[in-house]
């Protein structure tokens, strides 16, 4: 069975070096698995996490995520090329 494009990711967890250089291959196996949050989850469980230090970590989340869409949003609305001249008539 033919692999497509789509299950690249799961082929790319497989490194295959060139001229044996292993440093390389870590740097392209340390991006896959930081892509998939394997470091983040190893943080988040090397030592233990106080409840209030939970919820902060969270609540930052949330709002990091938001703050992450609202810039996106924003700079998607710039970066439209058929929008309005604010200006016209001013070159």
């Amino acid at each position: 069975m033919p692999m497509g494009h789509k299950h690249i990711q799961f082929v790319a967890r497989t490194v295959l070096l060139k001229n044996n250089n292993v440093d390389e291959g870590m740097k392209v196996i340390n991006r896959i698995m930081g892509k998939e949050g394997l470091f983040e989850r190893y943080r988040l469980t090397r030592y233990y996490e106080k409840p209030f230090q939970t919820r902060r970590r969270i609540n930052f989340e949330k709002a990091k995520g938001i703050y992450n869409e609202d810039m996106n949003r924003k700079i998607q609305f710039v970066m439209r090329k058929n929008r309005m001249d604010p200006w016209i008539g001013c070159e």
